[in-house]
């Protein structure tokens, strides 16, 4: 949960910064695509650090190559943090997102069914994190789109 925290304080920071006058920050459409490029960064940064003997544990195992996964996973949302905040690359960023958190969803599936721990705390239940996957993607898309 604490993801959303980040996600939802990025966002009112960035609007407010918007509201005074950064023009980057104008409407919540482009706060919002800041404030989820902050999400992922600081979600990304869980696959480089010892978390990420957390997340090796939710790559289902029909998965080859987790430890791979892992880190080209981080390096993807890296890329899509910083994908979507440029003009020229955005709308493929924005899709590329959509697919990944799709992608990873399937993770999460896992740690909730098994109640993996992730960096001492239990993971986010089904019930909470598919409306939260659903928000990642709806977010990804609606930021990126013209």
């Amino acid at each position: 949960m604490i993801v959303l925290a980040v996600l939802f304080i990025a966002w009112l920071s960035f609007r407010a910064a918007g509201a005074f006058g950064f023009d980057a920050l104008a409407s919540w459409r482009d706060s919002g695509r800041w404030a989820l490029s902050a999400m992922l960064v600081f979600t990304a940064s869980a696959h480089f650090t010892k978390v990420r003997h957390d997340l090796l544990k939710m790559v289902p195992k029909w998965v080859p190559y987790p430890d791979a996964v892992i880190f080209m996973t981080g390096v993807l949302e890296l890329a899509g943090a910083i994908g979507i905040l440029l003009q020229q690359t955005r709308s493929v960023a924005g899709i590329c997102l959509c697919l990944l958190f799709m992608g990873m969803f399937v993770a999460n599936i896992k740690a909730a069914r098994e109640g993996l721990a992730i960096a001492g705390s239990a993971a986010t239940p089904l019930v909470l994190r598919l409306p939260m996957q659903i928000l990642f993607i709806w977010l990804a898309w609606w930021s990126t789109r013209r």
